[in-house]
C-alpha cells in the first residue's frame, strides 16, 4: 500500500512502537487540560446567572397572549381582562404598516373584548339606535355617550365601524369572502366612515388583506399547532415503531451482518423503486384533470401544501429526484462492489464488540436526555430574555404631529405639553422594550446563551464518543474477547471520561462551538444583509460560510478520532488529536475506501427505516389504510404528522447506528495501531480477530511481511 516507504513515516509523524505492557485502555492516566475544565466550570456558573437574571425580569406570556393599547394582557386570569380574551383593532387597515413588522404592534388603538364583532355597523349609525349597548363593548373601557361623533372618533374612543370578525390566535380579523366575484365583509359592499359617508367596501378589504398577509405565517403555524393537538399520540405511535425497528435491525445485525446488510441494500432499492412507481401512478391519474397543468412557478407559494398534490409537475418532480437517487446509489454499488464486502466484515467485528458490551445501545437514550436538559434551559433562557422588556408607551397621532413616535407616560400625558402640542395625539402602548443598562446588554446575553447551548451541546457528544470509544477500545484490545475485557467496561469508560478529561472533552467542544456561534453570526448578518445590492458583498459572504461550514466539518472528525485516543491512551486533546490526524495520514488509503464504504451503508440502514416508517405514515394519515374505522384524525395538512414522524424516524435511528458508527471508528483505528505496533508473529501477535485479519490485510503489505516472518521462523 506504499506505507512501508521509511520517509512516508517522517511526512506524517512516528509509528507506534512494540509495548509487550500495552493492554487496551490505559487505567493508570491522569487530569488533561485543567485549564480548560475550570473555563467551563466558570462558565457554567454564569450561564446560570444569566438564567436567574433572565428568569427574574423575562415574563414569557408577552409571547403568548395579545396586549390591548395599555399593556394589559388579554383572558389572563386574575387580570383586569381575564373575562376577555381576544384582541380588537380599532382599524385594523392600519396593521399593514411597516411599524408592524419593526415594533410588532400596531398604530391603532386596541382593547380586548369577550367576543369579535359579528354583524357590520358604523358608530354613527349605531349612536342613534338600539345597537349602541352593542357597539359599546367595542370602545375604550368606561365609554360614555357624552361627546359628539367627531370628539369621540377624534379621542380614539370607538372604532368608526365595526365588521364581522373572526378570533384567530385570539385576535379579531375581518371575516373575508368573495361572493360573486366581489369580495364583501359581511354582506355588505359599502361602508360609512363613522360620519354618515359612504365609501366601498373594496378599500377596506385591500387593508384587511394587507394585514392578514403580515399574520399569514402565525395562521399557518396555528393550522399546523391544531394538527399536532389531534396527531400527537399516533406520531408517538409512528416514533414508537421506528425504535422498534430500528432495534430490531441491529439486533438481526448483531447476528447476520452480512445477509442483513444485503437485504438492507436490496430494500432500499426496492423502497425508492416503489417510490418512483408511485409517483408515476399518481402522474398518469391526473393527466386530463382541470388545473393539474398548472406549473408551480404560475401557481406561487400556498399555506395549503395539499393544493401542490394536485399538480402533474409535483408528481413529475418527485419522481425525477427519486430517478436520480436510485440511479446514483446503483451506480455506487456496482463500482463499490468489492470494498463492500470488506466493509460487511468490519462490521460484523462492531457487531460482535456490540454483543459484548451491549449496554451501548442504551447510551443514546443518556446522550438524548442531556441534549434535551440543554435545550429546554437555552430555550426558557432565551424565552425570558426575549420578554424581560418593559412596556414602552409612544405618541400616535393621525394628523401631522410632530411629536409622534416620541415615548411618554400614559398616567400624566393628559396634562403634558405633548399633550397640549398635538390636541388629537394619544399615548398608547408600542412595544417591549427599555432604557436600562440590562436591557442594553440583552443581543449580547442571547449571543452568549446560544454559545453556551453549543458548547454544552457539543460537550454531551464528546462525552458520548469518549464513552463509547473507550467501551469498544476494552473489546478490541483484549486479546482472548471477551473473557479479557473488564467486567463494566461501559461505566469504566465513562468514569474515566468525567473524571480525567472534562477538560480536553470542553476544549475540543469549545473549538467547534466558536466555529458554530460565528456560522450563525453569518447567518444573521446574511439576513440583514439581503436587501443588499453589492454583488461583491454577496459573494464574500457566500466563501465565509462555506469556509466555516467545511471548517466545522473537519474540526467533528478531528474531534471524533482524537476522543477514541483520549479514551486509549489518556492524553491531552492536542496530542490526541495530533496522534489521531497523524496515524489516519498513515493509512489514508483505508480512511478513504473503508471509513466511507462503512457510513455509506449505515445511510442505506436509516433510509431504509425512515423510508418503511415514512410509507406507513403516509397511508395512514392519508386514509390508504386503516386500523380500525375512522382511525387517522381530521388534519389540515396532512404532510405536519408525516414530515414528524418521517424526521423522528431518522433521529431515532441516528441515534442507534451512531453507536455502530462510533464502534466501527473505534475498531478502524484500533486496527491501524494494531498494524503498527505488532507484525502477527508469535512474539508480538495481532489483536484483532482472524476473520477481520484475513479481509483487512489480504494482499496488503502488512500480510506479506507476516508471511515472510512465519516463513523465517519455520526454517
Amino acid at each position: 500500500m506504499g506505507d512501508d516507504r521509511p520517509h512516508y513515516y517522517g511526512k506524517h509523524g512516528t509509528p507506534q512502537k512494540y509495548d509487550p505492557t500495552f493492554k487496551g485502555p490505559i487505567y493508570n492516566r491522569g487530569c488533561t487540560d485543567v485549564i480548560c475544565c475550570v473555563v467551563l466550570f466558570l462558565a457554567i456558573v454564569g450561564y446560570v446567572a444569566v438564567g436567574i437574571l433572565a428568569w427574574t425580569h423575562g415574563d414569557p406570556r408577552k409571547m403568548i397572549y395579545p396586549t390591548d393599547s395599555q399593556g394589559e394582557f388579554c383572558g389572563q386570569k386574575g387580570m383586569k381582562n381575564s373575562n376577555k380574551p381576544f384582541l380588537f383593532y380599532f382599524n385594523i387597515v392600519k396593521c399593514a404598516s411597516p411599524l408592524v413588522l419593526l415594533e410588532f404592534q400596531c398604530p391603532t388603538p386596541q382593547i380586548c373584548v369577550d367576543e369579535c364583532p359579528d354583524r357590520y355597523l358604523t358608530f354613527l349609525k349605531a349612536r342613534n339606535s338600539r345597537d349602541l349597548h352593542y357597539y359599546k363593548k367595542f370602545c375604550v373601557p368606561g365609554f360614555q355617550n357624552n361627546k359628539g361623533v367627531a370628539e369621540v372618533l377624534r379621542d380614539g374612543d370607538c372604532p368608526a365601524v365595526i365588521t364581522p370578525s373572526k378570533p384567530l390566535a385570539q385576535r379579531c380579523f375581518p371575516a373575508i369572502h368573495a361572493h360573486k366575484g366581489v369580495l364583501m365583509v359581511g354582506n355588505e359592499t359599502t361602508y360609512e366612515d363613522g360620519l354618515g359617508t359612504k365609501k366601498n367596501i373594496t378599500e377596506l378589504v385591500e387593508g384587511a388583506k394587507k394585514a392578514n398577509r403580515v399574520l399569514e405565517a402565525r395562521q399557518l403555524a396555528m393550522r399546523i399547532f391544531e394538527d399536532y393537538t389531534v396527531s400527537w399520540y399516533w406520531i408517538i405511535i409512528g416514533l414508537v415503531i421506528a425504535m422498534v425497528l430500528s432495534l430490531l435491525f441491529i439486533i438481526l445485525l448483531r447476528f447476520l451482518a452480512g445477509i442483513m446488510v444485503w437485504v438492507m441494500i436490496v430494500m432500499v432499492i426496492l423502497v425508492l423503486g416503489y417510490g418512483i412507481f408511485h409517483c408515476y401512478m399518481e402522474y398518469a391519474r391526473l393527466r386530463g384533470e382541470a388545473g393539474s397543468d398548472i406549473s408551480l412557478v404560475d401557481l406561487g407559494f400556498q399555506t395549503d401544501l395539499r393544493v401542490y398534490l394536485h399538480l402533474r409537475q409535483t408528481w413529475m418532480a418527485f419522481m425525477i429526484i427519486l430517478s436520480i437517487l436510485e440511479v446514483i446509489i446503483i451506480l455506487l454499488l456496482i463500482f463499490l462492489r468489492k470494498r463492500i464486502l470488506i466493509a460487511i466484515a468490519l462490521i460484523k467485528e462492531a457487531s460482535r464488540a456490540v454483543g459484548c458490551v451491549m449496554c451501548s445501545m442504551l447510551y443514546p437514550l443518556v446522550t438524548f436526555f442531556l441534549l434535551c436538559l440543554c435545550i429546554a434551559y437555552w430555550a426558557s433562557t432565551a424565552i425570558f430574555l426575549s420578554t424581560s422588556n418593559e412596556a414602552v408607551y409612544k405618541i400616535f397621532d393621525d394628523g401631522a404631529c410632530p411629536l409622534v413616535g416620541k415615548t411618554c407616560n400614559p398616567e400624566t400625558f393628559p396634562s403634558a405639553n405633548e399633550s397640549r402640542q398635538c390636541p388629537n395625539s394619544r399615548c398608547q402602548f408600542a412595544f417591549y422594550g427599555g432604557e436600562s443598562g440590562y436591557h442594553r446588554v440583552l443581543l449580547g446575553l442571547q449571543i452568549f446563551n446560544a454559545f453556551m447551548f453549543f458548547w454544552l451541546a457539543n460537550f454531551v457528544l464528546a462525552l458520548g464518543q469518549v464513552t463509547l470509544a473507550g467501551a469498544f477500545a476494552s473489546y478490541y484490545w483484549a486479546m482472548h474477547k471477551p473473557d479479557d475485557m473488564p467486567a463494566f467496561p461501559l461505566f469504566s469508560a465513562f468514569g474515566r471520561a468525567l473524571r480525567y478529561h472534562t477538560g480536553s472533552l470542553a476544549f475540543g467542544s469549545l473549538i467547534l462551538a466558536i466555529v458554530q456561534i460565528i456560522r450563525v453570526m453569518l447567518e444573521y448578518l446574511d439576513q440583514r444583509l439581503k436587501a443588499a445590492e453589492n454583488k461583491f458583498a454577496k459573494f464574500l459572504m457566500t466563501c465565509l460560510k462555506c469556509c466555516f461550514w467545511c471548517l466545522e466539518k473537519f474540526i467533528k472528525f478531528l474531534n471524533r478520532n482524537a476522543y477514541i485516543m483520549i479514551a486509549i491512551y489518556g492524553t491531552n486533546f492536542c496530542t490526541s488529536a495530533r496522534n489521531a490526524f497523524f496515524l489516519l495520514m498513515r493509512n489514508i488509503i483505508r480512511v478513504a475506501v473503508l471509513d466511507k464504504v462503512t457510513d455509506f451503508l449505515f445511510l442505506l440502514g436509516k433510509l431504509l427505516i425512515v423510508g418503511s416508517v415514512g410509507i406507513l405514515a403516509f397511508f395512514f394519515f392519508t386514509h390508504r389504510i386503516r386500523i380500525v374505522q375512522d382511525t387517522a384524525p381530521p388534519l389540515n395538512y396532512y404532510w405536519v404528522p408525516i414530515l414528524t414522524v418521517i424526521v423522528g424516524s431518522y433521529l431515532i435511528a441516528h441515534g442507534f447506528f451512531s453507536v455502530y458508527g462510533m464502534c466501527v471508528d473505534t475498531l478502524f483505528l484500533c486496527f491501524c495501531e494494531d498494524l503498527e505496533r505488532n507484525d502477527g508473529s508469535q512474539e508480538r501477535p495481532y489483536f484483532m480477530s482472524p476473520e477481520l485479519r484475513d479481509i483487512l490485510l489480504k494482499g496488503s503489505a502488512e500480510e506479506g511481511k507476516r508471511e515472510e516472518a512465519q516463513e523465517e521462523e519455520e526454517e
